[in-house]
């Protein structure tokens, strides 16, 4: 961490980061239910006429993924609301304390900025690394839409993602930064960020593709879900960002 800013202890992070992920969850929460659940209630009446289609004792070759409330012991609304609520808030909660640890580790790292201008641009790294480029090479699915047989190596592959993006932020970074003294700043940045999207590129064309969606399953459907997902996410990112900033600016200029 940073030593010229003594103010900007762990804990304090820590604070900012959960309160942030706080803001977030329930942001993103608000989105996602207004933007997100109607194409999800569309995709779910679409799998259940589709299964009444089918005799009972009949199973089609390829069933779909399914996730039906009542078979989990809780229904559709309550799913839909405090089940939405409830999981955007602890993530968003998770998300925001790792956002914290990770300034801690950027500040000073990400050229010469401020305190705040430095949690902007985390969160903008962060979203493009942990969820835009993951989101490109295995965009989200509605409901009715994927083979449950792949959906553990989907998942394993998704994270997978993940994790590689992110080390190719961390390598890019370490590269910009070596680069600077001698390109200057604007220049290395450049540079490092073109090879971050060359080789993240590269590995997304590599790894296994998966074409699950049924035949004549709704293409508008699987639109409006997937950006709604994305701007779930972006939501979530967005406001971390913007309220960890807020919060940090606030608090150094009390101690000031």
């Amino acid at each position: 961490m940073n030593t010229a800013a003594p103010a900007l202890t762990m804990r304090s992070l820590l604070i900012w980061g959960l309160l942030a992920g706080l803001v977030g969850g329930l942001l993103a929460f608000g989105f996602a239910a207004a933007f997100g659940e109607p194409s999800v209630d569309r995709a779910i009446a679409i799998e259940e006429a589709g299964a009444a289609a089918h005799p009972h004792g009949e199973t089609p070759a390829a069933e779909p993924e399914h996730g039906h409330a009542e078979e989990e012991g809780f229904t559709r609304a309550f799913q839909s609301t405090v089940g939405l609520g409830i999981g955007a808030v602890l993530y968003g909660l998770g998300v925001g304390g790792l956002f914290g640890v990770a300034f801690a580790f950027a500040y000073g790292r990400l050229g010469t900025r401020t305190p705040r201008a430095t949690a902007l641009a985390l969160a903008g790294i962060g979203f493009v690394a942990v969820v835009l480029v993951p989101f490109l090479t295995y965009p989200a699915n509605p409901p009715a839409v994927g083979n449950p047989d792949t959906i553990e190596e989907r998942t394993a592959l998704f994270f997978a993602m993940i994790a590689i993006s992110l080390a190719l932020v961390v390598a890019a970074v370490a590269v910009s930064r070596s680069l600077t003294p001698r390109l200057g700043g604007f220049t290395a940045a450049t540079v490092a960020t073109v090879g971050y999207l060359v080789i993240v590129t590269a590995v997304a064309k590599v790894l296994p593709g998966f074409q699950e969606v049924p035949e004549g399953f709704p293409g508008d459907l699987i639109w409006n879900f997937r950006i709604a997902s994305l701007g779930t996410s972006a939501v979530l990112w967005g406001a971390i960002g913007v309220t960890f900033a807020v919060l940090m600016h606030r608090s150094l200029q009390r101690k000031a």
